[in-house]
């Protein structure tokens, strides 16, 4: 079978080196720590969704899991560090709901007519409900079923969502604007 009846997708060099580039802005921006009062959060769901709309839905999540999987094989990429036991920290599920939403961030972005900044928000923020959902599962069954460490759903609803998501639609909100102003500029 010759190369161009093959189903593989083609990536080129510009594109491996635009996902190495989200892949390593991920990492610093989960060490770049906003302090806000009772939740500081970091970068990387900015990056992360940016990832989604700049590159699409398969080059976006596909530069999230390249993340993924070196914190996984022991690159201290994550915020507490790496390695394969990472996967028994809580808060895993957020970085599992990083590479789904940025492919579905980059999907809406792929599949809308209508580049307008409401369709921007409108797909930073399904992301954003994508992330916190595998974040807050996860958070919920680790603790619950792992740790050994009961928690009931208002804390769950307070600590991994109330208090956490004001400044993650900030983000959205950024990344919307900023992805909206490179795409049609044609930077990347």
């Amino acid at each position: 079978m010759n190369q161009t009846t093959t189903s593989v997708p083609h990536r080129s060099v510009g594109d491996l080196v635009r996902m190495g580039i989200f892949t390593a802005l991920i990492a610093v921006g989960a060490f770049i720590r906003i302090p806000v009062p009772v939740c500081p959060f970091t970068l990387q769901l900015l990056f992360t969704t940016l990832a989604g709309i700049l590159l699409g839905s398969r080059r976006g999540s596909g530069a999230v899991l390249v993340y993924l999987a070196l914190g996984l094989v022991g690159v201290p990429v994550f915020t507490e560090g790496g390695g394969i036991a990472y996967i028994f920290q809580p808060t895993f599920g957020y970085l599992i709901g990083f590479a789904a939403g940025a492919w579905l961030t980059g999907k809406i972005i792929e599949t809308s007519p209508d580049g307008s900044l409401t369709r921007y928000v409108a797909a930073c923020l399904a992301g954003l409900a994508v992330v916190y959902g595998c974040g807050m599962a996860y958070v919920y069954v680790i603790n619950n079923f792992y740790l050994g460490t009961p928690l009931g759903l208002w804390p769950l609803i307070l600590y991994c969502f109330l208090l956490a998501v004001p400044g993650d639609i900030v983000l959205c909100l950024l990344a919307a604007v900023l992805g909206r102003k490179i795409r049609r500029a044609g930077m990347l």
